[in-house]
């Protein structure tokens, strides 16, 4: 009787410790707010560093450039977009918050694809991720944001990612201006958008 009272609260214990578990996983996997994102500062890894005219002004960092393949196996640059804003996304196809996100980037894609360019950039490493895996992925979800493939882990490399998603906001002159990591809802796309369209 003692035994089976015993079991019982362990299994008892167990299935709250599993519940409590289960819903902060839930409130933590829900998308971020908007103060999610993060400026970016002299942190930023870059050795090209240019200051404001004004020496009360923050320090301006030019986003590491790196290189990466587009589908047809092409190098594709960081560097061959200054000129417009950038919003670059680290992803891989296996990881649930990446998928969360990535219908609000080909909706804003859709939108603003013309003024702003959108680097998906697909972490291709490893052997959980393959450029199969990766394509197949983004055909099945029918999105149509372009999609680039760091084969060689570089990119994410040059910008310390081990944590997926990031997603960096970089303005037209080539500045990193924000960055949030982990799964971030339309209104923090919007609002990193907005901070690197601001004339």
């Amino acid at each position: 009787m003692k035994k089976n009272k015993t079991l019982l609260i362990v299994i008892l214990a167990f299935v709250l410790l599993l519940g409590g578990a289960y819903v902060l996983y839930d409130k933590l996997s829900q998308g971020m707010d908007s103060n999610q994102l993060a400026m970016q500062d002299g942190a930023q890894p870059s050795d090209k560093r240019e200051e404001e005219s004004s020496g009360g002004e923050e320090e301006k960092v030019l986003a590491p450039d790196f290189t990466v393949y587009d589908r047809e196996g092409n190098e594709v640059h960081l560097s061959d977009h200054v000129g417009k804003p950038v919003v670059l996304n680290f992803w891989a196809s296996w990881c649930g918050p990446c998928q969360s996100e990535m219908p609000d980037f080909d909706e804003a894609y859709a939108e603003l694809g013309g003024e702003i360019h959108f680097l998906m950039v697909n972490m291709t490493t490893s052997s959980r991720e393959s450029y199969e895996k990766a394509t197949a992925f983004i055909d099945e979800q029918g999105y149509s944001f372009p999609v680039f493939y760091d084969t060689d882990g570089a990119a994410a490399e040059t910008y310390g990612v081990y944590s997926l998603p990031t997603t960096y906001f970089i303005d037209a002159e080539g500045y990193g201006v924000a960055q949030a990591t982990g799964a971030i809802d339309r209104e923090t796309l919007e609002k990193g958008i907005g901070m690197i369209t601001e004339q």
